[in-house]
């Protein structure tokens, strides 16, 4: 996935979360807004770098966003309706690609799976977003923010794997112990970011960090939990600065799952052309 640019209406709700994100996240930004920066509330703030379309109204920018894009993505809570209709009807008047995810069918996860793929598939390297504004749904702009996140995490995952500390084939272990079980955090940070699949580690990554123990149980075997691994646990241990106190299988996976969470979401970096 190589994105230049993101590019939107200004509008409040979805068109500014995708813009807000560019601007987080590094990634040129930009597009058509109506003369005088009309938005529905008074007018699009002047950090966002738009062009105003001089006598052009709502649908004027929307075409022309349209039309200066790879493809357009469009964010919704239910059925389209109004701006993002036309949106879509555009899009397909002028044959250009176009996504429409619902949000009430899918979670973030599944919605951003779909949207990296469509991405490679038409090879969009300026994408247009689109969606409700705000006044119409309150919730798209978080949702827009999240699924735009998720979708750079899982690029990093899907394109940054290569270049871990040590290099473990899937199911094998670490080379090296009788066992094949890691005995340091580090070595188990490493042997995870071989072993897991893809997917797995799209999961983890993708997941709120209160929620990692959701996925203590996918550490127990690999790691050698099952069947104790103390030297990995008092690793864990020294790592969380609880020398003085016995910590459990149970807490040795949340030390390693907040570091290999951490290393999946840094690791590398979106594809993006500056």
């Amino acid at each position: 996935m190589t994105i230049k640019k993101i590019v939107s209406g200004g509008q409040t709700g979805a068109d500014r979360a995708a813009l807000d994100f560019a601007i987080e996240y590094g990634v040129a930004h930009g597009g058509w807004v109506p003369e005088g920066r009309k938005a529905e509330d008074g007018s699009v703030p002047m950090r966002y770098s738009l062009q105003e379309m001089s006598g052009g109204d709502y649908a004027d920018r929307t075409a022309k966003n349209v039309l200066d894009s790879d493809g357009t993505l469009i964010i919704s809570h239910g059925e389209l309706t109004g701006g993002s209709l036309l949106t879509w009807t555009l899009s397909k008047k002028h044959g250009k690609p176009v996504l429409h995810v619902d949000m009430v069918k899918l979670i973030a996860f599944d919605a951003a799976i779909d949207i990296h793929e469509w991405i490679d598939l038409h090879e969009v390297e300026v994408l247009n977003v689109a969606g409700p504004r705000a006044s119409k749904d309150p919730k798209i702009y978080k949702t827009v923010r999240n699924v735009l996140e998720t979708v750079f995490h899982i690029d990093i995952i899907a394109n940054t794997m290569p270049g871990t500390a040590m290099q473990f084939s899937r199911g094998k272990g670490a080379p090296g112990m009788d066992d094949g079980f890691p005995r340091t955090v580090e070595q188990a940070v490493a042997f995870l970011m071989n072993y897991l699949s893809s997917m797995e580690k799209m999961r983890i990554a993708s997941a709120k960090k209160e929620n990692l123990q959701d996925f203590s149980e996918v550490l127990k075997k690999p790691l050698g939990f099952e069947s104790g691994n103390p030297e990995l646990v008092l690793n864990c241990q020294k790592i969380a600065g609880l020398s003085g106190s016995d910590m459990d299988a149970a807490g040795a996976s949340m030390v390693i799952l907040r570091i290999f969470w951490e290393k999946l979401r840094n690791v590398g970096h979106l594809r993006v052309v500056r």
